[in-house]
This record gives structure tokens, C-alpha cells and sequence, in this order.
């Protein structure tokens, strides 16, 4: 037996299947008086959807809608419920490639009736282009949201659909120039417009003025830093704009800000809070600026300017001192609110909080499968780089471990890269924890969540530094003692996933294996589909990437040192290539054209295609199939006894 692990086998871990499952429990929602709730329940692949009558204490439904693709639940007052899913499809006739598409279906609660959203109307694909929003300003509330006019494919345009019926009106002509709006529930409007041209980089703010019209108030350059329209402002009378204005901030640096930008003047004032915010918080009735969000290594925290807000989450913090709560969903009057927790001995636990009854009652949990000793437990884990960057992170250790030494330690990448893991139940970092091993989440340079100076470090280091931030977190756990530096293996999805086939070939020496999840493994090849399938070649996610990446210009042949598909021969592990078939964002050809080189190469290789399966791994059949091949490749190359 390995040191460090006696602790760890005291404990009998779950099954894989209990963490590969989907979360038996998720996208809790209030209705709007708070009287309600309406949940997805998980069985396997089948979902049900639940909604129950708060004050009766009786279920309303419980109704089987099947293996979809859920993405979001919203009431529509207090008897209807939007259930919002995906599905890999093409609309090759409008120009439309596969792409995760999404569909609004609305179920009534006193008829059982289901409804799709924009279904049988001539001339409009019933696809939803936008967030659906609720207006209740002309008495029954209705639906708002952007779809493709067929007999003009040139516009997708605004749409008010009938909930009775799920046929829309057109509500507003959007060309697809309109990539960002805001809309007021109140006055049953939209209030501003973002305007983007992806070949010239121009992005255009438009504000509605009193008598109707759009004006236009600010145009920019924005050829990879494009503007943003965020929400309403907290007086309805505003609307939040995040932008790059370094020519309105006193120290003249350039970061990323929020504004509060003036419909009747277009004035723009910095939107000032006590933190830098993650996210900002916006009313569930009036959709106006309430509050923001930031989520620091230890903590998620809210600062409130509606003083309803606020004293819902002090009492919120009182009730769950020992945890870090998140708001999920609310009531309109702030009264009512579904708080969730996950971490430490927490594999996640919905809780209905009422202030009427100053009552906390626990709903349900995700993995009800995970007790609370089989959840491996977590800290945070910061070290500086080679450059000294300081580098947070955190660690996950074996159930049961306390003072651990010598363990096997499995690098686990997160995606994006602008991005970023916290610390909470991850069931992938726990599933490997269960099996014996360490696991390190770093939040390497080039991540989110650490400000612009951080995530701005991370460009053209693909490969480079963001890839050596990982190693030097090994070293430096190896030098604690805490790991054994001759058992280390690395893995991930997406960027991740890259990170993992860039270990062994960049930055050798390191790892025993590693094994990529929907990686991306020829960055050229990467680049060129993205102005492959766009209007035009150079746009601006072409500019994103070739930025972050460290190119030139399109087809920079440079990329090629740092594809790990191109330099499969310097590979010193064998590697586990795992893709889902019908992943929209990362092409299941970038891990066939990573195999296929190691292969030529004559390193060892394994691939494993997920039929049916997508970028963000929605099934839990083939969740599981991941993490058995994933733990069965790591008892292989890197065993934790």
C-alpha cells in the first residue's frame, strides 16, 4: 500500500455510476408569489418535471418529458412553466451548420397541456435565438424572444408568443446585426440595442428615447473586445453596458468596466461596487439592478443595493454560516429564495429559505448517492509560478485523508481557458478523489475571476506558460510532500483537454499519462474551421483565438509548435483521447487527428467516441463511460497502490 492512502481506504468509496449520474435534482425555480416551486427530477436519462404547492404541501405534476437536453425552467406566472432544451441539429437551408439548438416548450399546470414555442408558423424556424423574457405589462404575461425569419434570413427578429398558444407576432425587425438588446418588462419594451459588424470590428450603442426611437449614443472599435449589453439599471431609466472606456477612468488604466449609461442623455457613470464583481444581480419582476455577485477562494458573497435583496441574503448568510450559499432562484417580493450549497462533505443541497416564516427546509440533493464522508475534502492551494506569478488553485484529497503524504496526484484542467474552477463539489475531481488520488484544479493564468491583468497574461501563452503553470504546481506540491512527483498524471476537457494532450508533448518529463476530454489538438486546423463556418473569415472570434493563442493572422503556421497533433513524436505518456461525436464547439476530428499522429509516431494511444453525445458531456450514460475509461486508463498507467 502506497503511503498516504490508509487514511483514504478507510473509506468505501461510491460507486462511479454515483458520480457519473446527471444531478438527481436541478434548476429549482420559485414562482413569482413564491407559493410555488417548479424541479427537474433525474432518473438515468429521463427527466421529470416537478412542481409543488408550497403552501398545500401537495404536488401539482409530476410529468415524464423525456431524455432532453435540459438548459433552463422558467414560470410564467403562477400557472404555466418554460421548460428550455438543446438539441444537436442543422438547418443547412439557412446556411445553419450542426449546432446545439435550443427549443422552448410550455407546459400548463391546471391542463397538463404542452405547448411548443413558435411551432407551426410559416415562415419562422421554432428555434430560440435569444433568453426568453416575461412581460406582465398588458395583464396575462407573454413571451419575448428572437427567431429566424425563413422569408427574411437576413433578420432574426423579436417575437411576442402567446403562451395559450405558442405562435408568435413579430414584436420588433432585429437584423442579425443586433447582437445584444436589453428588454424592459415594465414598460413591455426593448430600451437599447448593441449593433455589431464582425468584419469591421464596429460595435454601436443604441438607446430607445421617450418619443420611440433609437438614437445612437456611442460607437466603438472593438475588433475582439466586444461590448456588452448586461441589463436593465436599478431605475429602469438606464441600461448597463460593460466596455472597455479607459478614456472615462481617472487613472487612465485599460480594464474591463461596467456602466450605467443615461436612455434620456446617454451619459455614462463607472458602476462602482465595494468588489469587483463576477456577476451582477438583476430584479426576477422588474428585471432592474439590484445587486452584484463575487466568488472568492473560500466563499460566494452578494452585495445588495435593494435593501429587500439585502436583508434576504444577511439572513441567508446567518442560516448557513458554515456554508457558502448561492442564490438560485426567488420570489418577486424577495420573501422567498432557493438557496444551494455544495463543498466539503456537500455533494449539493437545495434549501427553500422564507423570511414570512423565518423557516430554512432543505428540498433535495443533487447526489443523494455521495454522502457526506464519501466527499473528498477540498481547499484552496495557491504557489507561485516560475515567473513568480502567484497561481490559486485548489485540492481535492482522497475521503478520509487528513496529513497527506506521498499520494498520486491527478491534474485536473479546467476549460475556456477564460474560465475558472471554485471551490465546491466537482463530480469529476470527486470520482477521481474516491479512487485514491490527489487532484489539483489550477487557475492558471489566462483564467477568469482574478482581474483583466491575470486572465491578459494568459495571451499567446497557450502552450507556453499557461501550460507550465500546471507543472509548477506539481513541483510545488511535490516539494511539500504532499504528492509522490513519480506518480502524476494530467487530464481535461475542452481547453482542458488540450492542456492534457499539450502535458506529455510540451512540457515532458511531467506526466505518466493523460487523458483529454473533447480536447483541442491542432490549433491551426481550430482557427480556420471558426472563419470556415462563419459570414467571414476574419471575425471576430477568429481574432479571439488567434490573440489568445499567440497568432499573427489567419494560418499562422506558427500555431503548429504548440499543436500537440503536430509534434505527436516528442510525446513521452501514453494518452486516453475521449469525444463525443456531436460536439458543436470542438470537432471530433481534433481527437481522431491527434490519434492518428501518435499512431504514425508509434506512441501509445487509446480513443473512445461518445456516440450521441455533446461539448458539455449531457448524458449520464456516457458521463459514466468517461469516467470508467478515465479510471481504468489511470489503474493502467499511474495505479494509486
Amino acid at each position: 500500500m502506497a503511503p498516504g492512502l490508509a487514511t483514504a481506504q478507510a473509506v468505501e468509496p461510491p460507486p462511479l455510476r454515483a458520480y457519473g449520474a446527471l444531478p438527481s435534482l436541478e434548476l429549482v425555480e420559485l414562482s413569482p408569489s413564491g407559493d410555488r416551486v417548479a424541479f427537474i427530477g433525474v432518473s438515468g436519462e429521463q427527466r421529470r418535471l416537478v412542481l409543488v404547492d408550497l403552501k398545500a404541501g401537495t404536488s401539482l405534476s409530476n410529468v415524464d418529458i423525456g431524455a432532453i437536453k435540459m438548459r433552463g425552467l422558467r414560470w410564467i406566472g403562477e400557472d404555466r412553466v418554460l421548460v428550455i432544451s438543446t438539441q444537436t441539429a442543422a438547418a443547412r437551408h439557412l446556411g445553419i451548420d450542426d449546432s446545439e439548438m435550443t427549443a422552448g416548450q410550455i407546459f400548463d399546470v391546471g391542463s397538463g397541456r404542452v405547448t411548443q414555442m413558435l411551432a407551426n408558423m410559416r415562415g419562422t424556424l421554432p428555434v430560440l435565438m435569444s433568453r426568453v423574457y416575461v412581460s406582465t405589462a398588458q395583464g396575462d404575461p407573454q413571451l419575448l424572444v428572437r427567431a429566424f425569419s425563413t422569408q427574411h434570413p437576413e433578420r432574426v427578429d423579436l417575437y411576442r408568443v402567446d403562451p395559450e398558444t405558442g405562435r408568435g407576432r413579430l414584436a420588433e425587425i432585429m437584423f442579425p446585426d443586433v447582437d445584444d438588446f436589453v428588454f424592459d418588462p415594465m414598460a413591455d419594451r426593448t430600451s437599447a440595442r448593441g449593433e455589431y459588424n464582425s468584419r469591421s470590428g464596429e460595435w454601436t450603442l443604441r438607446v430607445r428615447s421617450d418619443g420611440g426611437a433609437y438614437r445612437q449614443v456611442w460607437r466603438t472599435n472593438a475588433p475582439i473586445d466586444v461590448p456588452s449589453l448586461v441589463g436593465l439599471g436599478p431605475g429602469g431609466d438606464s441600461v448597463i453596458v460593460a466596455a472597455d472606456r479607459p478614456d472615462l477612468d481617472d487613472a487612465g488604466s485599460k480594464s474591463t468596466r461596467v456602466f450605467d449609461v443615461r436612455l434620456s442623455s446617454g451619459e455614462w457613470r463607472p458602476l462602482d461596487f465595494e468588489f469587483e464583481p463576477d456577476s451582477l444581480v438583476f430584479h426576477p419582476l422588474t428585471g432592474r439592478l439590484i445587486g452584484a455577485e463575487r466568488i472568492d477562494d473560500d466563499r460566494r458573497s452578494y452585495l445588495f443595493t435593494d435593501t429587500d435583496a439585502d436583508r434576504l441574503w444577511k439572513h441567508a448568510e446567518g442560516v448557513l454560516a458554515d456554508k457558502s450559499p448561492t442564490i438560485v432562484s426567488w420570489s418577486d417580493d424577495l420573501r422567498q429564495a432557493i438557496l444551494f450549497t455544495s463543498g466539503a462533505g456537500d455533494s449539493g443541497t437545495y434549501y427553500l429559505l422564507d423570511l414570512d416564516s423565518v423557516a430554512l427546509n432543505e428540498i433535495g440533493s443533487a447526489y443523494p448517492d455521495i454522502a457526506p464522508e464519501s466527499v473528498g475534502s477540498i481547499r484552496s492551494f495557491s504557489y507561485n509560478a516560475a515567473d513568480g506569478l502567484e497561481i490559486p488553485g485548489y485540492l481535492t484529497l482522497p475521503p478520509g485523508e487528513s496529513g497527506a503524504r506521498n499520494l498520486p496526484l491527478v491534474v485536473l484542467v479546467h476549460g475556456g481557458p477564460a474560465s475558472h474552477d471554485t471551490l465546491s463539489f466537482d463530480w469529476w475531481a470527486q470520482a477521481i478523489a474516491s479512487r485514491g488520488y490527489a487532484v489539483l484544479q489550477p487557475n492558471f493564468r489566462g483564467s477568469t475571476g482574478y482581474g483583466d491583468d491575470f486572465m491578459e497574461a494568459g495571451y499567446a501563452e497557450w502552450g507556453r506558460k499557461m501550460q507550465t503553470d500546471l507543472s509548477d504546481g506539481v513541483r510545488r506540491l511535490a516539494a511539500d510532500g504532499v504528492i509522490d512527483p513519480a506518480r502524476v498524471c494530467i487530464m481535461g476537457a475542452s481547453y482542458g483537454g488540450y492542456a492534457a494532450m499539450a502535458g506529455p508533448t510540451l512540457d515532458p518529463g511531467v506526466y505518466r499519462c493523460a487523458v483529454s476530454v473533447n480536447g483541442v489538438s491542432d490549433l491551426r486546423r481550430m482557427v480556420n474551421d471558426e472563419a470556415r463556418v462563419r459570414e467571414h473569415r476574419d471575425n471576430e472570434t477568429v481574432r479571439y483565438w488567434n490573440r489568445f493563442m499567440g497568432a499573427e493572422r489567419l494560418g499562422d503556421r506558427s500555431l503548429d509548435a504548440r499543436s500537440p497533433a503536430k509534434v505527436a513524436a516528442q510525446a513521452d505518456a501514453p494518452m486516453l483521447l475521449i469525444h463525443g461525436r456531436d460536439d458543436t464547439v470542438v470537432p471530433i476530428e481534433q481527437s481522431r487527428v491527434m490519434a492518428q499522429a501518435l499512431r504514425i509516431a508509434g506512441k501509445p494511444v487509446e480513443i473512445v467516441e461518445l456516440d450521441g453525445e455533446d461539448h458539455w458531456l449531457s448524458r449520464s450514460d456516457t458521463r459514466l463511460r468517461m469516467l470508467n475509461e478515465t479510471i481504468a486508463f489511470l489503474d493502467r498507467y499511474n495505479p494509486p497502490n
